[in-house]
């Protein structure tokens, strides 16, 4: 079975994500937003793996919905912190994390089609 392009895209989005929070916290000394970050931009691929072993088409459907929302919630913090100047990678991580949206929410559909 081939891997997952979702699977795929998400472990070099978190190895971004890890590298910028290396940065936010070594060079400008930004641990607050720096934090939310990092949990919620590497938990989309820690989500996706764990669907990769779901118990049935409602859990895979659960932890790819939690993913998406997680996808959500990294997008605003690198909104935030491209707008208040910590981050200047805004149209790259911003491109790669509305990438990811769209695969979940399609990989989502489908799935809930075939119930």
């Amino acid at each position: 079975m081939p891997e997952s392009i979702l699977k795929l895209k998400s472990y070099p989005f978190a190895i971004q994500i890890v590298k910028v929070f290396q940065s936010l916290i070594g060079e400008k000394k930004e641990y607050v937003m720096s934090k939310q970050l990092i949990r919620s931009g590497t938990a989309i691929g820690t989500l996706i793996r764990e669907a990769e072993f779901a118990q049935s088409k409602k859990d895979f459907i659960n932890k790819m919905s939690v993913s998406l929302k997680e996808a959500n919630e990294t997008l605003y913090w690198i909104d935030l912190l491209k707008d208040t100047d910590y981050i200047d990678l805004k149209n790259l991580m911003t491109s790669d994390c509305k990438e990811l949206i769209a695969m979940l929410v399609s990989s989502i559909k489908t799935t809930k089609s075939r119930l």
